[in-house]
């Protein structure tokens, strides 16, 4: 009877054992010209094995990156040492990893992914509700799934973002021996009204029709001043109407207002007004608005705030590039010359630059049906559609094809630009497809700037800012702090970018005219929340 209770303590120690050696991973750095089966072969392990283990490697390995192997098989390859024992929280079970302390291997095993080990009794049903991931998204990460849920299985969840660290921003400084002389151009019209009799701020709110672009962007750029003047800026600030476009008011502002005894003009909102008020001065004259006819200007001392429309697309192009290896892209373009030669340009880069399928897609009689769409996805691989037109009916009819796909197809959704078609389009849709876009805006509401600007401004005007106030605020506190330096405007553009309450500014590397070039990529997340992925 004690041989027999021995034997039994034995085979369960055996299989404890053996049980927490299953869970001991470690990473295998790849060599050049190696392939999968190769290291299979080298590890003495099934080829099949070590691609259940790295599902995301499609053909093969790529030099001097990692795979995830076995301890136990890596370990009997060569015998480690200096050996750096981790411990790693994979859900509620704490795990050794070993990692060879003399390669070059990052931190964690799935550096790049959350990581979950299937326990008994799991099932997709509760992975689901406690990741918040659906099935298909598994699928994609995993393939391997395909054939169930097995005991011991390790699960890639969901990527995980890394946090973004910003370099080279401007450091903020005020030299308070110098004062500043601003004019600031806007057309307020207030010819209609008794400006000898009202302030402006009384013209604002006796007549709602004036609070438009321009007197927003007046009540931004105003408490803006007064930050600055909080801060010990000494500002003469002159604001000027402009008037009707076309009309007389600007040669009496140049010629009578002696604009060039200003440090800056902000304004006007007009691009043609704008060069001719460059030329007319020798300061800096900030556009504070976007054009079409800004890539057109010629004067150095016009300074452009909003990107350009290109440049959108150069940046998410770029962003493709740097996170899409392989898979499946699908742009979907409109008839128009326009999107159909930025599709196809985006189309010819991508390719030069990634392994992955590229399709253009557009309208036949006016429409794009959904099996055209469906039949350019694939099924377990990423598929990512860019969205390159602003036609309502095209982009809507899109993204309801992509709402409700089979179990095995994932897709992300792109766009250059959320421009006003997408806000007729249901948050949740928009979520669901973790449509990502490029913004020269982004608010982050828990931040200090914010929520010192938003507090301000609702105090001072008894209303929230809307998207031009706070540009007309982000504008002018940019450009005077950077003025409140003491250096010359164009100096302090080389000396880094700045961000302010939604504003990103960096005017580097232009060429002839400063042109901002600060952009975020955004991506919606399935709570409805924002993240700024770039």
């Amino acid at each position: 009877m004690k041989h027999l209770k021995f034997f039994i303590f034995l085979c369960i120690l055996t299989f404890t054992v053996s049980c927490g050696q299953q869970k001991r991973y470690i990473q295998y750095k790849v060599k050049k010209g190696e392939t999968m089966s190769q290291i299979a072969q080298k590890l003495n392990m099934k080829t099949e094995k070590l691609l259940r283990l790295n599902p995301d490697v499609v053909g093969e390995p790529k030099p001097n990156t990692f795979l995830v192997v076995p301890e136990q098989k890596l370990n009997n390859l060569k015998k480690p040492t200096k050996k750096e024992v981790i411990e790693e929280k994979l859900d509620t079970i704490s795990n050794k990893v070993i990692i060879d302390k003399d390669s070059t291997v990052i931190e964690n095993v799935f550096k790049n992914f959350e990581v979950y080990e299937i326990k008994k009794g799991d099932t997709f049903y509760n992975i689901e509700k406690r990741f918040g991931v659906n099935r298909q998204e598994l699928l994609v990460l995993n393939p391997e799934l395909k054939e169930g849920l097995k005991l011991g299985m390790v699960l890639k969840i969901k990527e995980i973002i890394p946090e973004i660290i910003d370099e080279d921003e401007y450091e903020d400084y005020i030299d308070f021996n110098k004062d500043l002389k601003v004019a600031l151009l806007l057309p307020l019209k207030t010819y209609k009204y008794q400006v000898d009799t009202l302030t402006l701020k009384q013209i604002f709110a006796k007549d709602a029709a004036l609070l438009n672009i321009a007197t927003d962007f007046y009540l931004g750029a105003e408490l803006a001043v007064d930050s600055l003047r909080n801060k010990g800026v000494n500002i003469d600030l002159s604001v000027f109407d402009t008037g009707e476009r076309g009309a007389n008011n600007l040669g009496d502002i140049i010629y009578d207002k002696n604009l060039n005894d200003n440090d800056v003009v902000i304004g006007p909102f007009y691009s043609d007004e704008a060069q001719t008020i460059a030329s007319s001065v020798n300061i800096p004259v900030v556009f504070p608005v976007y054009s079409k006819n800004q890539s057109s200007f010629a004067n150095r001392n016009i300074i452009k705030t909003s990107p350009d429309k290109k440049m959108f697309r150069d940046v998410l192009t770029s962003y493709i590039k740097d996170n899409m290896v392989d898979g499946n892209i699908v742009i979907v373009s409109d008839n128009s010359f326009e999107n159909l030669q930025a599709s196809n340009t985006m189309q010819a880069s991508l390719q030069f630059s990634t392994n992955a399928l590229i399709n253009i897609i557009t309208p036949q009689d006016g429409y794009i049906e959904k099996s055209r769409i469906i039949n350019l996805l694939q099924s377990n691989t990423k598929n990512w559609v860019i969205l390159t037109s602003n036609d309502q009916l095209l982009v809507s009819d899109a993204i309801n094809s992509l709402i409700s796909l089979p179990e095995e197809t994932t897709v992300k959704v792109f766009a250059t630009d959320k421009s006003n078609v997408f806000e007729k389009i249901d948050n949740n849709k928009l979520a669901k497809i973790g449509f990502t876009y490029v913004s020269d805006e982004f608010s982050d509401t828990s931040s200090f700037e914010a929520i010192s600007f938003n507090g301000q401004y609702l105090k001072k005007n008894k209303a929230l800012p809307s998207y031009y106030a706070t540009k007309g605020f982000d504008i002018t506190y940019d450009i005077l702090m950077r003025l409140a330096s003491g250096k010359k405007l164009e100096d302090t553009f080389s000396e880094g970018f700045s961000k302010r309450v939604e504003t990103k500014f960096d005017y580097r590397d232009s060429d002839r005219v400063p042109e901002n070039k600060g952009v975020f990529i955004i991506q919606y997340n399935q709570d409805l929340t924002l993240t700024r992925l770039k």
